[in-house]
C-alpha cells in the first residue's frame, strides 16, 4: 500500500518538489495539499491529479493522515506547524533554513528526537555527484584556507526582503553554501561578520544587508572567508564559487554546478571517451591540462526528496544525508553570523 504524502506550502520551494513527487507515485500517494492562498493549493491538485485541497493544515492532517510531510513555508513562520506534526508522530522534511530563532529549533530538535521520527531538511546540494570528489580533495589535503562567495540579486517574494522576515541573505539563501563547506570540511568555532547598506536602491520596504563578508575559524585551525550580496544586477558581477586551498593545489567548487581541481595530475581519457573520463561516483572528470573538472548531473533534489520518503517506508533514516539535527548546525553557523553582525564582535558558534 501506497504511503500518504501530504504537503504544506504550495509556492515556489513546494513547486519544486511536486515536480520531483510526480515521479515517485510509485511508492506515494499524493494525497494533500495546504497553502493559505487557495488557488495554489487547488493547482498542487491539478498537477498531482490526486488529493485535495486545504487552507488548514490541521484539517488536511485530520482528514488525510498523512504517512509524512513536506513543510515548505518561510522562514518566519515555523514553529507551531512542526511541533503539531511531531505530537502527531508524523515524520516530516522541513525546508531551510529551519527557524529564524536559534533556541526555537533546538526545542524542534529535541522534540522529533525524543519522538524518534524520521526527518530530513532541503539541503540538496549535499546529494550532489560533486560531493564525493570534494570529499576526497579536503580529505587528502591540508586545507589551510576556504575562500566562499556567493554573490546575487533579490529574489521577488515579499518576505525575503525584510530581514526580520527571511534572516536575510546568509541565513537565508547562502545556509547552502555554509551547509556544504561543514559537510565536505569540517565544523566551525567562531565568526566574524561584517555587513553593509545602502547601495540596493529602489525596492520598496527592503530592510536587509547589501553585503556582507563572515571570517570563520574552524576547530581544526583552518580560516576561511564567506562573502555573499544581493547587489548584482547581472551574473558579469561577481564569480560565486568555494575554494578550497592547499599549499600545493586548490578546488573550486561551484554548487550543483562544477568541481575543479588544480595541480594534481589530470585524469587519462578513458579509451574512446576523448577528454572524459568515468569516476566511481558517476561524474565526469575532465582533463583540461593542469586541472581535473567534474561536472554536475542531473537533479541532486531528486535523490534528497527520494531518500526521506524512501526513509519513511522503510522506517530507517541511516541514509538522509541531513536530518534536522545536523541542519540545526548549519543554522546556527549562520545565525552566529547575524549575531556577530549586530554586536561588532566574533561569536562562538553554538553546534549543539
Amino acid at each position: 500500500m501506497k504511503k500518504k504524502l501530504a504537503i504544506i506550502g504550495c509556492g515556489g520551494i513546494g513547486t519544486y518538489h511536486l515536480g520531483h513527487f510526480l515521479g515517485f507515485t510509485d511508492i506515494i500517494e499524493l494525497a494533500g495539499f495546504c497553502d493559505l492562498i487557495p488557488e495554489r493549493a487547488e493547482s498542487f491538485v491539478q498537477k498531482a491529479g490526486s488529493g485535495k485541497a486545504y487552507t488548514d493544515y490541521l484539517e488536511m492532517y485530520d482528514e488525510v493522515k498523512p504517512d509524512m510531510v513536506f513543510i515548505c513555508i518561510p522562514p518566519y513562520c515555523h514553529g507551531e506547524i512542526e511541533f503539531e506534526t511531531i505530537r502527531r508522530g508524523i515524520p516530516f522534511f522541513v525546508e531551510k533554513p529551519l527557524a529564524l530563532d536559534l533556541d526555537l529549533a533546538r526545542r524542534i530538535r529535541d522534540a522529533a528526537a525524543e519522538k524518534n521520527l524520521i526527518t530530513a531538511s532541503g539541503f540538496q546540494c549535499r546529494y550532489s555527484k560533486l560531493v564525493p570528489p570534494n570529499m576526497e580533495f579536503c580529505k587528502n589535503n591540508e586545507i589551510i584556507f576556504i575562500d566562499c562567495t556567493r554573490i546575487g540579486g533579490v529574489p521577488g517574494v515579499f518576505w525575503w526582503k525584510d530581514k526580520d522576515l527571511s534572516g536575510g541573505q546568509i541565513v537565508e539563501q547562502t545556509i547552502h553554501q555554509f551547509d556544504i563547506i561543514r559537510y565536505v570540511f569540517g565544523e566551525p568555532e567562531e565568526v566574524c561578520t561584517y555587513g553593509t547598506r545602502g547601495f540596493v536602491k529602489g525596492i520598496p520596504d527592503y530592510n536587509t544587508d547589501d553585503c556582507s563578508v563572515t571570517i570563520v575559524k574552524f576547530k581544526n585551525g583552518t580560516i576561511g572567508t564567506i562573502s555573499t550580496g544581493d547587489y548584482a544586477k547581472t551574473g558579469n558581477s561577481f564569480d560565486s564559487k568555494i575554494i578550497f586551498s592547499a599549499a600545493d593545489k586548490r578546488a573550486e567548487l561551484k554548487i550543483l554546478g562544477t568541481f575543479e581541481v588544480f595541480g594534481e595530475k589530470p585524469a587519462e581519457p578513458a579509451p574512446e571517451k576523448e577528454g572524459f573520463v568515468i569516476k566511481g561516483d558517476g561524474a565526469l572528470g575532465e582533463a583540461t591540462g593542469d586541472s581535473i573538472l567534474y561536472r554536475e548531473e542531473g537533479d541532486a533534489g531528486i535523490l534528497c526528496d527520494r531518500t526521506f520518503i524512501e526513509a519513511v517506508i522503510s522506517g530507517d533514516g541511516s541514509k538522509i544525508r541531513s536530518p534536522y539535527s545536523d541542519a540545526f548546525k548549519s543554522v546556527a553557523f549562520t545565525m552566529a553570523c547575524n549575531e556577530s553582525m549586530a554586536t561588532g564582535k566574533p561569536v562562538k558558534v553554538e553546534l549543539e
